[in-house]
């Protein structure tokens, strides 16, 4: 029997690694007050806190409510989908491109690999949110655009391109 309700229980799970930094910087606050040894160690403390609520807020932004269809793993680099209609594997080296497509319903991810039709993963999928880290690996990924993008597009948009796939521009210098 639980005392608290599911959708409080959802939230403070989504939002985990946010109330371990709280609990974190509180702890160093407390550290830095007593002064001493430990003093310093509650400033490194504090740092980290910060550093941990900065992943934990973009975490918490990029994962959604879940119970969508279908279920997502992230091994080793592989993305795999397995859907009740669709479903696929793609290597996160082997990408093209990602775009994320709001107006499918639910909201997908599109994973492009040459010569492959692209991978739809909807964005509440059971294990989507391991596809932050996945994302992560791609470089040049701005994460901040994505995430602005998965919560205000409203029309499909490439989030990351690899850099040989971009159209080259004319640069003066």
């Amino acid at each position: 029997m639980s005392f608290v309700r599911p959708e409080v229980r959802a939230a403070l799970w989504r939002w985990r690694e946010v109330l371990v930094a709280l609990a974190l910087a509180l702890l160093g606050i407390w550290w830095v007050l007593t002064g001493g040894l430990l003093q310093w160690i509650g400033v490194a403390l504090l740092l980290a806190a910060g550093a941990l609520a900065v992943a934990g807020v973009q975490r918490g932004r990029f994962r959604g409510a879940g119970g969508g269809p279908g279920v997502v793993q992230v091994v080793e680099g592989q993305v795999s989908y397995f859907g009740p209609l669709t479903g696929g594997v793609a290597s996160l080296s082997d990408l093209s491109e990602l775009r994320l497509d709001p107006t499918a319903r639910p909201a997908h991810w599109l994973l492009f690999r040459p010569k492959e039709p692209p991978l739809a993963i909807p964005v509440n999928a059971e294990g989507a949110e391991d596809l932050f880290d996945a994302f992560a690996t791609l470089p040049g990924l701005r994460t901040e655009r994505m995430l602005a993008e998965l919560r205000h597009s409203a029309h499909p948009v490439v989030i990351w391109q690899r850099r040989s796939q971009r159209s080259e521009q004319l640069r003066l210098h």
